[in-house]
Formats: structure tokens, sequence, C-alpha cells
């Protein structure tokens, strides 16, 4: 039997898991950069982002690259972070605001529906590992092509294929087995959504963009144990609760067992080194 996509109960239910995790994606915010820094460096200069730009921060999370971002742009640029989630926004307010910044602002909103934006405003529109998790990529994309000026740029980072991110694709394989849930069909949203050949860059081109480009950026997670990986996507992965959901809290611990087993293998002398890789796509107005 096949189970139809319900978007907006899914758009619903994530946004209630992510305000939810808000606290402890911030509080594992120095693990979060340190994994995803080289990526988020590489999303902000293909972005051009720099002194005066002016930048939206689309599905911003907790807010690290906002930051990044803030840094860049200076005192004279300006920074919007928006996400579904305000709990989560919270938390990006209160960093910028604990890091001197006063070049950032939130706005809670729905990244297919930016309307709320101002139109042809900004410089660069930037989306960390969130446009995967759009039920409508397009309709994200073009919201965020709407904000820009002319010659603006977007640029988002995204898991590669489930094959280069053994950290994250044992545990959605698990679970999905666990739960028996049936495989994403083309076009569902999902960590691995935009990772396939060709994929990232015919959404882009889809919406107008020019130029594109993907560029790959080895991302290995590194802890101290795979007991500490699963604890970190164990509080933090909307995605993985959001699959667990039909199981009881018994099924759920024996997921987790096994995952913790599994990641296991990443286990070494110098700790836990997970594999992933991230691809930041590139495109401009």
């Amino acid at each position: 039997m096949t189970v139809s996509f319900d978007a907006a109960t899914y758009k619903k239910t994530t946004r209630a898991q992510w305000e939810d995790a808000a606290e402890a994606w911030h509080r594992w915010g120095p693990t979060i950069e340190a994994w995803l820094g080289a990526a988020t460096q590489t999303m902000l200069d293909q972005a051009n982002i720099t002194t005066d730009s002016r930048v939206l921060d689309v599905a911003a999370g907790a807010g690290g690259q906002t930051l990044d971002a803030a840094r860049r742009v200076g005192p004279t640029g300006r920074v919007l972070a928006t996400d579904i989630s305000p709990a989560i926004l919270h938390y990006a307010a209160k960093v910028a605001a604990d890091a001197g910044l006063s070049n950032v602002d939130t706005l809670e909103a729905d990244g297919e529906d930016l309307s709320a934006v101002e139109e042809a405003a900004y410089d660069a529109a930037i989306s960390r590992v969130g446009l995967i998790y759009f039920p409508d990529q397009q309709a994200a994309l073009a919201s965020m092509c709407r904000a820009l000026r002319p010659g603006g740029r977007v640029s988002a980072v995204v898991y590669s294929t489930a094959d280069r991110n053994a950290f994250f694709a044992i545990p959605v394989g698990i679970i999905r087995r666990r739960a028996q849930l049936p495989p994403p069909a083309p076009g569902q949203p999902g960590p691995f959504s935009l990772g396939g050949p060709g994929v990232a860059e015919q959404a882009f081109t889809d919406v107008g963009l020019t130029d594109v480009t993907v560029t790959t950026v080895p991302s290995p997670i590194r802890l101290p144990s795979a007991a500490d990986c699963v604890q970190f996507e164990r509080e933090s992965f909307g995605a993985l609760h959001q699959m667990l959901s039909s199981l009881d809290d018994a099924g759920r611990e024996q997921a987790w067992q096994e995952i913790t087993e599994q990641l296991g293998q990443f286990d070494g002398p110098a700790g836990f080194e997970g594999p992933c890789e991230m691809l930041v796509v590139t495109g401009t107005r």
C-alpha cells in the first residue's frame, strides 16, 4: 500500500520537533560548528558575503552560520535569520547578543513562503542543512530568489549521498527498518534529498539560477566515542525523532541500542570519526 505524503502534517510535526530540540541544538553548538565549519565558510565564500552585505539566512536554526555571516558583513551590513521554530530563533538571537553582534534580526517564517521578507533587498541568501527538509524545495528556492537583488547569490549546504554519510545514514536505515517505513519517494524531503548526482544543480537551475556550482566538502564528525555521537543525534536530530514516532518506548530504545552498536565501527584510538560529506550548492539570480 502506498501512503501519500502529507506536506502540511509534515511541516506541523517538524515545527513541533524543532521547538522541542531547540535547547539541545543550541547546547551542542560547539560540536556543530566544529563539524560544519568548513562547509559553512565555503558557503559564505561562494555567496560572496563581505563587508556591507545584506544576508538572508533561511532555516537558520540556532544561528551558528548566522553569526559567521554577521561577523563578515560587519556593523554596516545586516543578517536576517528566519526559521519555522520560534524557540530555536530565540537561541539564534541570544547567541548574537552574547557575541556583541547588533546586526542580526530574526523572523519566524516558513522558508517556502518568505513573503514577509523585503523583495530584491538582499545580496545573498544562505541555508545550512535546511533546504533538504522543505517539502517544496522549489518554493523555498523561489522565495529566496525573490528576496535577492539581481546578481545576488543563493548558497546552501546539503548532504551528499547516503553512502558518503554513514554517521547519519546508519541511524536512518535502522530506524526505517524497525519502524517499517517505506523509502522516501523522489522529491520528498529528507537528509539525502539533494545529494544525488545532478539533483541539486537541477533544483537550482529550475528556479532560474545561473552559474550553478556544487562543491564537495569532507565534513567528518569527530567526538570522543560513538556513544557521544548517538547522544548528539538522539537529543538534536529532529528528522530521526520524526521517523521514530510510530515506535513505542521499548522499540525506540532498541533502535538506539542497535545504532550505538553499528556506529561503534567508527571508534578508534583517537575517538569517534563519523563519515560525512557535504555539498555546497550555489547559484546567481
